[in-house]
């Protein structure tokens, strides 16, 4: 049997995992890789140089993610996650999702104050994914209508875009959440989301089940002594952004929950996408519960 392939997604748990020998101690067999490269060599990831952000992306988590991914199990936002396990590339992992700080964002001297300013004004977010579903979430409240937005990239082009003010607002999440608040940007709305996991059809059910029971205790660490691993944000940031925050004042981050993603928040999520034109992607099938999760 293939050895089990993990890698780190933009938060701290697998970093932590590995670090205290987690994955080996309750018996998987895997390989971890950060940006191509074993733990033992991982550097900071090469990044595109900072006056190249395309000025649109209309490819996201879900096309990722239903494209194939080269880890045994991927993470991505629930909505995504719940999409991605309709076109049978994997399953959603039910024993287990987590919940990520995340935010709406103008500059210190914008002009929009409130949530309802932001009416007509294009949100930068990522196409299919978190940052775009939490938005039309996060807003309904305050402007009704759907938002205005603009696919400007992955979190961190989101990130370079505001600060170099080409665009009016963004949403971010994970490590470029903690960068934009210490920067001094404002935050209009809260719109923290839960993530999903989601098992690659190859995945083995019992290693996937070692996998969980290692972030788990991974978990625990952070909860206790989140100061000690903060210095794994640097590993996910680019230099250009790292070189701008202390990451010792960062929070923790996605906070893995091991309670089940049940029916009725697999079919209350459905319904949700469904009634804001958001499940009309190319190669998604309406499908059961049971047929779409992993437990």
């Amino acid at each position: 049997m293939a050895r089990y392939v993990i890698q780190p997604h933009s938060r701290l748990q697998e970093w932590i995992a590995e670090q205290h020998g987690y994955f080996s101690a309750v018996g998987l067999d895997y390989e971890f890789q950060a940006d191509g490269l074993s733990s033992a060599s991982a550097t900071t990831s090469p990044v595109r140089p900072a006056d190249s952000v395309p000025p649109e992306v209309r490819q996201g988590a879900f096309e990722d993610m239903a494209g194939g991914r080269a880890c045994d199990v991927s993470s991505a936002c629930h909505w995504a996650v719940n999409s991605v396990a309709l076109t049978g590339v994997g399953k959603m992992w039910a024993d287990a999702y987590s919940v990520t700080p995340s935010g709406i964002f103008v500059a210190p001297d914008s002009p929009y104050q409130r949530p309802e300013d932001l009416a007509g004004v294009p949100v930068a977010v990522g196409y299919h994914s978190g940052s775009h579903y939490t938005t039309v979430q996060g807003l309904e409240p305050f402007i009704g209508a759907e938002p205005v937005l603009s696919f400007a990239g992955l979190p961190n082009d989101r990130v370079r875009r505001l600060i170099r003010g080409e665009v009016p607002a963004v949403t971010a999440f994970g490590a470029q959440y903690y960068v934009l608040e210490q920067l001094g940007y404002r935050k209009l709305v809260d719109t923290t989301f839960m993530v999903g996991f989601l098992a690659q059809s190859s995945a083995g059910h019992e290693d996937t089940r070692k996998y969980f029971e290692a972030l788990a205790l991974a978990q625990r660490d952070l909860d206790l002594a989140p100061e000690r691993y903060k210095r794994y944000w640097l590993r996910e940031l680019p230099a250009d952004l790292a070189e701008l925050v202390d990451v010792r004042r960062f929070g923790p981050g996605e906070r893995i929950v091991f309670e089940s993603y049940t029916r009725e928040m697999y079919e209350a999520t459905q319904r949700w996408m469904t009634a804001h034109h958001l499940m009309d992607l190319d190669g998604v099938r309406q499908a059961a519960y049971e047929d779409v999760v992993l437990t």
